[in-house]
């Protein structure tokens, strides 16, 4: 198994970062990749992770495995990740790519970022707050990988996001509940572009709606379902 890679919102996308970031990934897995196919015997199956970020901006596209990749730094860097992973198929190993939405975990990642500003009653929705997130609670996570090692039937890309994915604004308006803060003040796109440079337009801004339908399809049940009833799991926690 693979997760590794540098954090994606550690920083502005400089030249030297998108460097790290892909090196991080598609270097790493490349590596494992070939490792297992040395092996006598080989491994039974390598699962890697990917990104919805694999899919770029698609607006209200109901994202599914089959659908094509997009465009952008985000998208690219996602198919080599990929394209490294599923190498191993070569081997007869069964692959598993998991993209992930957004991981809801107070202790790391975009919520932790979060729950300070809303805390102080001063978040609110991402420009327009129309975008599509795609998201996950950790005990899912947790969950689909063990699925992913386990279910022989399980092989090649699978979304590991929620079944009901929310816009932007949304997703403010629930974290305003669970914390009892107001969640009406808009983060205008300018000033995110201006803190977060080209990251704002992919990690930020972009809409990506992407439904689980592979773990659907093989029966999986949600331990978390719903996005409020996970974000107040995810900050008990």
């Amino acid at each position: 198994m693979n997760l590794a890679g540098e954090n994606l919102s550690g920083g502005r996308w400089t030249r030297e970062r998108k460097r790290r970031l892909v090196e991080s990934r598609v270097a790493s897995t490349r590596f494992l990749a070939r490792k297992m196919m040395e092996r006598d015997p080989r491994p039974r199956a390598f699962v890697c992770a990917s990104a919805v970020g694999i899919y770029g901006n698609r607006g209200e596209e109901i994202l599914l495995e089959g659908s094509a990749p997009g465009t952008g730094f985000l998208a690219e860097l996602c198919k080599a990740w990929e394209a490294e992973a599923l190498a191993a198929r070569e081997a007869r190993i069964r692959t598993v790519t998991t993209r992930f939405g957004v991981v809801l975990d107070s202790r790391g990642g975009a919520l932790a970022k979060l729950l300070p500003v809303f805390r102080a009653g001063i978040g609110g929705p991402l420009a327009s707050g129309k975008q599509w997130m795609s998201w996950i609670a950790l005990a899912d996570v947790v969950q689909v990988l063990e699925a992913a090692l386990t279910r022989e039937n399980l092989e090649g890309p699978v979304n590991a996001v929620a079944p009901a994915p929310a816009r932007n604004r949304e997703l403010t308006r629930a974290l305003g509940r669970v914390l009892k803060r107001p969640a009406i003040l808009p983060v205008p796109a300018p000033v995110l572009h201006l803190i977060f440079g080209a990251m704002a337009d992919e990690a930020l801004l972009s809409s990506a709606r992407a439904e689980p339908a592979r773990l659907l399809e093989l029966g999986y049940r949600f331990l978390y379902p719903e996005l409020e009833v996970a974000l107040r799991a995810a900050i008990r926690t």
